[in-house]
C-alpha cells in the first residue's frame, strides 16, 4: 500500500520545522511509520547540496537547479521508497518552496520552474501541504531570536513579502492540495489547525 505525503511549508521562522516533530509523534502514537526529511537534503549528496545552497553566493537560475537536482536525489534514494513500503513521509519544504523562494522571491520564471517540476518529479505530488502563513516582519523577530541566519534568512522583510505572496499563488493553483495555517498564534493554536487538517483527511 502507497504511503502519505505531506509537506510542510512557509517563509523561514514560521514554526513549521517544529510543528513537523509534533505532527511525526502525533502519527507514530496511532500506528503510523514515519520518515521526517527535509528540503534542501535528506540524502548523503543532497545534503551536501544544501550546504552550497545556503552559504555560497548564486544567482537564482543556480539556486533552481541545485534544488532541482538534490530533490531529484531525494525522490529516489527516500521518499518513493519509503511511500512504496506504506510509510508516512514527513518533509520540511519542498517544491513550492522553490515556487515562492526562486520564483516570487527571486522573480525567476515561473514556467520554467513548471517545467523544472515536471522533469524532476513526473506526477509526484504531496498529498496534502501545510502552509504556515506568517507576517514577514513577526518571522524576521523569531528568527533573530532563535538563531545566527543563513544566506537567505539575511535577507530582508521586502523579500520576505514577495515569498509569502508566492506561497499564497501555489495555494490558488493547487487549492485541494495547500491548505494555509495561521501561524501567528501560539503554538498550541498552531498545532489545534495541524491536527485538525490531517485527521479531517479520512486518511487512517
Amino acid at each position: 500500500m502507497s504511503g502519505r505525503f505531506i509537506t510542510l511549508e512557509g517563509i523561514d521562522g514560521a514554526g513549521k520545522s517544529s510543528h513537523i516533530e509534533s505532527l511525526a509523534t502525533w502519527l507514530r502514537e496511532r500506528g503510523h511509520t514515519v520518515l521526517m526529511t527535509r528540503e534542501p537534503g535528506g540524502t548523503p549528496l543532497a545534503e551536501k547540496l544544501r550546504e552550497h545552497f545556503l552559504h555560497d553566493d548564486m544567482d537564482a537560475l543556480t539556486e533552481c537547479l541545485l534544488v532541482f537536482a538534490a530533490r531529484r536525489d531525494h525522490l529516489r534514494q527516500r521518499i518513493e521508497p519509503a511511500l512504496a513500503e506504506g510509510c508516512t513521509v514527513l518533509c520540511d519544504r519542498f517544491t513550492d518552496a522553490t515556487f515562492a523562494y526562486q520564483g516570487a522571491g527571486r522573480g525567476f520564471d515561473w514556467s520554467v520552474l513548471t517545467q523544472l517540476e515536471r522533469w524532476v518529479q513526473g506526477d509526484r505530488q504531496p498529498d496534502l501541504t501545510l502552509w504556515f502563513d506568517i507576517d514577514p516582519a513577526q518571522a524576521a523577530a523569531r528568527r533573530a531570536a532563535a538563531r545566527q541566519p543563513d544566506r537567505l534568512e539575511r535577507l530582508d522583510d521586502a523579500f520576505f513579502g514577495r515569498v509569502r505572496a508566492g506561497y499564497a499563488r501555489r495555494r490558488a493553483e493547487h487549492p485541494q492540495r495547500i491548505v494555509c495555517i495561521d501561524a501567528h498564534g501560539s503554538p498550541q493554536s498552531v498545532w489545534t489547525q495541524v491536527e485538525r487538517e490531517v485527521s479531517g483527511r479520512g486518511w487512517w
